[in-house]
């Protein structure tokens, strides 16, 4: 059975930086793009980041450019997302997700994910 785990959520000031991670199992994990969803209260899910199998291609929504860092160690079955310079507009509860053949390019959408974890919550104090 595919599990999808994410971790390193937490409550930071605005500035602060945050790095979540995602491990995934029983899945052949350099066989999918693997991204990063957010969802805050009130708002609909947003595609925040993708990265192709091989780490060439990366996505980012307008809104974190230039702020987060996605990446992935394929020989661990992880994906990272780094993020820096948080707002409070951050807060929300991000979800990893693995899709097969989304190929991350130029977007990143819940349409052809196959498996999401669980979330982890992020919060930022202005």
């Amino acid at each position: 059975q595919v599990q999808v785990v994410e971790s390193g959520g937490g409550l930071v000031q605005a500035g602060g930086s945050l790095r979540l991670s995602c491990t995934a199992s029983e899945l052949t994990f350099d066989d999918y793009t693997m991204g990063w969803f957010r969802q805050a209260p009130g708002k609909e899910r947003e595609g925040v980041s993708c990265i192709s199998w091989s780490g060439h291609r990366t996505y980012y929504v307008d809104s974190v450019k230039g702020r987060f860092a996605i990446s992935r160690d394929n020989a661990k079955n992880t994906l990272y997302l780094q993020m820096n310079s948080l707002k409070p507009e951050d807060t929300a509860m991000y979800y990893c997700a693995a899709a097969r053949y989304d190929y991350c390019l130029g977007s990143w959408s819940d349409d052809g994910v196959d498996y999401w974890g669980k979330g982890t919550l992020v919060t930022i104090s202005s």
